[in-house]
């Protein structure tokens, strides 16, 4: 079964405050499935409104990537007070308000998928992972023709130079 296929809003983990200096995985997904982020009026507003989210939360976006109907970002806090929480929840409420002004319905799933990435695993070879996503899903042939994905910390040449992990997320 694909990972994402059914989504539904994951217990958050005991123990963890999702607070302060850490690095996360989070993929959150579309109602329906719909392609939001293939509209070109869309996409580009809601890759504003992460960038801004990120930022006022004080989280860097090590790499992120709107797909058409789902959202990759590895998310590294800058300061004791980032929040996850409050920062995905700031960013899919604001671009699902700017959605259901235009289209009269809900632009999320509830809740989200996150993985606390440990310190010994490599956040350039994970940024890779993301940026490549538009690559293994034939939307583009190189990660830079996909205008909705990126990186605040690293330059795509130097994600691209990472080892990929291509199972980092199983147990």
């Amino acid at each position: 079964m694909h990972l994402l296929a059914h989504m539904a809003q994951p217990r958050r983990l005991p123990g963890i405050s999702y607070k302060g200096f850490a690095a996360y995985f989070v993929t959150t997904v579309t109602l329906g499935r719909v392609k939001a982020f293939s509209l070109l009026d869309f996409g580009p507003l809601a890759q504003q409104a992460l960038t801004e989210s990120a930022d006022r939360e004080q989280f860097a976006l090590s790499a992120y990537c709107l797909m058409p109907d789902h959202a990759h970002l590895l998310l590294t806090a800058a300061s004791e007070g980032s929040d996850l929480r409050r920062m995905v929840s700031s960013w899919k409420q604001r671009t699902g308000f700017a959605w259901s002004r235009t289209h009269s319905a809900k632009l999320w799933q509830h809740g989200y998928w996150e993985r606390v990435l440990r310190d010994d695993e490599d956040i350039v070879s994970i940024a890779r992972y993301v940026i490549e996503n538009p690559v293994r899903a034939q939307l583009v042939k190189e990660p830079r023709d996909y205008p909705l994905s990126g990186s605040t910390v690293y330059t795509l040449e130097e994600i691209g130079a990472a080892v990929q992990m291509r199972v980092w997320w199983r147990h």
